[in-house]
């Protein structure tokens, strides 16, 4: 085995969506479209198309074919972010359309759960004074997009 690669089945508009991210995340593109050329269960020929593109440099393949299988919460993408900045355009542009959720969560438009997180956050969940961590997870679980500043005020332990 060389690799493994994410694929995500999509009721339609799996080109779009891998659009949408190679435009939003760095290293990212569309490599390929291909329409299935003969008829399938999901439609007659074209109208299937597979789609190769990278994210964040990794590789991944999409479909659309239909409402066979959608999405839901127990798989998502997790985002790890420097900074505020990041954290905060992230959550705009895959929120738009979509379902923004708690402690970072977001459905986006296609129905597609991501995590967008400082990208220290699980290096402070496992701080072994679990005072601190407490506080920091009692304080992300008031949040719906991350507020970095918040987290290092709990991590601190400052009262905001």
């Amino acid at each position: 085995m060389t690799d493994i690669v994410p694929h995500l089945w999509y009721t339609e508009k799996a080109v779009e969506a891998a659009a949408v991210y190679a435009s939003v995340l760095p290293e990212s593109r569309v490599e390929s479209v291909t329409a299935m050329p003969t008829d399938t269960p999901s439609g007659p020929g074209g109208s299937v198309k597979l789609v190769e593109f990278t994210l964040v440099g990794r590789k991944f393949m999409a479909i659309s074919a239909g409402p066979h299988h959608p999405f839901n919460d127990a798989v998502s993408f997790v985002l790890l972010c420097e900074d505020q900045a990041e954290i905060d355009r992230l959550w705009a542009a895959l929120s738009a359309g979509g379902q923004p959720g708690h402690c970072g969560w977001l459905k986006d438009r296609y129905g597609l759960s991501w995590q967008i997180v400082p990208a220290n956050f699980g290096t402070i969940m496992k701080d072994p004074d679990r005072v601190r961590a407490k506080r920091v997870a009692d304080a992300m679980l008031r949040m719906r997009k991350f507020d970095m500043a918040a987290l290092k005020d709990a991590y601190d332990g400052a009262v905001r």
